[in-house]
Formats: structure tokens, sequence, C-alpha cells
């Protein structure tokens, strides 16, 4: 399968999770990866499997808070296949609480992952793009980024920003054959979610909870996302741009 056969795609946080699903996508769909985070034992596996598979794909290690890191990913990327023509921004954090429950140091790390990264990575891709001919940037934000849910403060508003940061990039470059959209999941089942949850009696209530609400009835898998963020990655879907794109079962339709 060959729908980004001649891609180049940077992918952050893409050790585990959604950004390791991606990371098989895009290589089973013929796409060069590298994928970048701090954890550099998990992405040397990702590595490996794409590799395994008969991909090509490098690991880099990448603090997205950082711009010194951001411009070094896309560096790195660059030297590596020649190019880089998708950025894909997954590398993010949660936190549950108000804004009476949230600290200044934890408002401050949920900002720097979830809003303050995807803006570093995509100024330092955006030269890469124009001496590409153009380019495509897949945000991984959250339906929390279109409606509010209790106890997500930091986290709404960041990935809030994000959902419009994506709108702005869009409108600000199509001339220059450079798209932005956004994938707006509800809860996947990652490492991250599964943290949400005690292995109990309560624990296991609160799961079934949340998936009550949403009405296709299960939570999403890190392959729903990845198929999605193929599509974007595409040329199918090159008169696309701007979108915040709901892919939640069904969730904010109610």
């Amino acid at each position: 399968m060959t729908r980004l056969a001649g891609k180049v795609a940077l992918i952050t946080g893409g050790g585990t999770g959604m950004g390791r699903a991606i990371a098989l996508a895009f290589a089973r769909e013929g796409a060069q990866v590298a994928v970048a985070g701090r954890r550099v034992d998990k992405l040397n596996q990702v590595a490996g499997e794409i590799e395994k598979l008969g991909g090509n794909c490098c690991a880099i290690t990448c603090d997205v808070s950082q711009a010194n890191d951001a411009g070094r990913a896309v560096r790195e990327t660059e030297q590596k296949f020649g190019s880089l023509t998708v950025l894909v921004n997954n590398a993010g954090t949660l936190h549950v609480g108000t804004v009476d429950q949230t600290s200044e140091q934890d408002w401050d790390r949920v900002m720097a992952a979830n809003y303050k990264g995807p803006f570093l990575m995509s100024k330092a891709a955006l030269a890469a793009f124009r001496s590409a001919g153009g380019g495509t940037i897949v945000n991984i934000g959250s339906v929390l980024g279109l409606i509010a849910m209790q106890a997500r403060a930091a986290y709404c508003a960041s990935k809030g920003g994000l959902t419009l940061l994506t709108k702005a990039m869009a409108v600000d470059h199509a001339h220059e054959k450079i798209r932005v959209n956004c994938i707006c999941p509800s809860i996947v089942e990652t490492e991250l979610v599964k943290d949400l949850f005690a292995a109990s009696e309560q624990g296991n209530a609160l799961r079934a909870a949340r998936i009550a609400a949403i009405p296709l009835g299960r939570m999403g898998q890190p392959g729903d996302v990845a198929e999605l963020a193929v599509f974007l990655a595409s040329e199918e879907s090159s008169w696309l741009t701007g979108a915040a794109i709901p892919l939640d079962g069904g969730l904010s339709a109610q």
C-alpha cells in the first residue's frame, strides 16, 4: 500500500500509544518516518518494528517544548531522508483538575506539551516544507478542544488553543501549499488513559460510565486515530485544511 509514497513524516510522541500507531501506519503506506520523543528506548523499539517490516525509520530524542530540540528534530529528519513533508504533532500530556485544583506548575507543564510544543514544532517545520514545495501538519488535539468536561481546565484550555492554532496556520500558509488539520479524539485506550482507571471496582465503574457516554459504545483505539492521520497526510485530503475533526464515537454529536 502506497498512499504515502514519497512522503517524509516526523511524528512527535512517536514511541507509544497513538504516536506509535501513526508511525506504523505511515510506514505501511510507504512514508519514511522519524519518531521523536523523550524516551529513547520506546522510540528505538518503534524504529525496529518499522525496519523489520521493511520500512525506513529513525529515532530522535526531543523535548517539543524546547525550541532548540524542535529545530534539531526537523534538521535530523531532513539529513536522514532528504526532506520533510509531514509533521504530526502528537506529543502531549493530561492533567485532571479544576482551576482551583491546578497548580501553576501543572498549568505550565500542560501548556508546554500540548500547546507550546506544536507551535515550536510547526514553526521549525515551515522552512523545510517550503524547501519541499509544500507540506502537511496533522495536529492531535482532543474533543475537549471543542467541548468542555469537568475537572479538565488546563487540558481543555491547551487543546482549545491547539484547535484555533490549527485554523490560524491553515489560513496563513495555504498559499504555500501547506495544509494544517486537527484530529480531535475522545478517550482513546492508551497507556496514558489506562492510568485514569484504577484496577478496582470503583475504577471499573468509572470506565464503564465513560464508555456508556459514547454512542458507538467503545473507547477509541490508537489505530482509529492512525487511519485518519494517514488520510490527512495523503493527497486524498488535498482540498482539506483548517479542519478540526471530531473522532469521538459520536460523543460531541449529542
